[in-house]
């Protein structure tokens, strides 16, 4: 078998050189390419991206809730306000009373919010969700008596159309299950929730949801404020 001349072989290595430095720097920078995904962006909606994966157990890759873990909508909320309700839960404003077992699970989750920006950039992508039409539960009631009740009770903070008021820290009604609100409303009323003496928002709420006296009062309300829903729907 014959061997190449020194002269080819020096040849060869020169060929091969070349495209040996070229392989490992395109190799060298695939590994920078990677490390870099892997590191913790800085506030702002990436961040908020990155964070949410720990969201989508309960509350699905799309924000939309989950009946079946008493998971609400979050989808499309206004930051502010998902803002100041992980605040809420990591300071145990919200979620610490003994009862609350629904509320618990989210204490651990908001405190694992630790860095700094972290909850305004969760917020924020939150808040880029596109909300849907809540599925309707089953909450019945009248909506003509609801009507009444609630432009008598709710209107001042969360306004005539359900939109809510930032000044008041009142949400908006308009993408909201039925089964959730009529949980919320129940534990604003029996002391589970608005009743931390820190939470003076949340104390406003409590002390208006005494007005509904009974079980119908407060499936009448819901039933008039699943019609503000549609109309909110239809008017976009």
């Amino acid at each position: 078998m014959s061997h190449p001349s020194p002269e080819a072989a020096l040849s060869r290595k020169a060929l091969f050189l070349p495209l040996a430095t070229l392989c490992a720097a395109t190799w060298i920078a695939g590994i920078g390419g990677i490390a870099g995904c892997t590191q913790t962006p800085g506030p702002g909606l990436a961040r908020g991206e990155q964070l949410f994966f720990n969201c989508v157990p309960c509350h699905g890759k799309d924000g939309l809730g989950n009946a079946g873990l008493e998971a609400p909508e979050i989808a499309g909320l206004p930051k502010w306000y998902v803002e100041r309700q992980l605040m809420d839960f990591q300071t145990s404003m919200r979620g610490a009373h003994p009862r609350d077992s629904i509320g618990a699970r989210m204490r651990p989750m908001a405190r694992a919010l630790y860095r700094p920006g972290d909850v305004a950039s969760v917020a924020e992508y939150i808040a880029t969700l596109r909300p849907r039409m809540p599925a309707w539960a089953g909450v019945h009631g009248d909506t003509a008596a609801g009507r009444v009740r609630y432009q008598s009770v709710c209107i001042a903070c969360h306004q005539e159309d359900g939109s809510g008021n930032e000044a008041l820290g009142a949400p908006p009604l308009t993408r909201q299950y039925d089964w959730y609100m009529l949980g919320q409303i129940e534990k604003f009323k029996s002391g589970l929730r608005g009743a931390h003496p820190d939470d003076t928002m949340g104390a406003q709420m409590a002390a208006m949801s005494q007005t509904l006296e009974d079980t119908t009062a407060m499936h009448d309300v819901i039933a008039y404020i699943r019609t503000l829903q549609k109309e909110s729907v239809n008017g976009r």
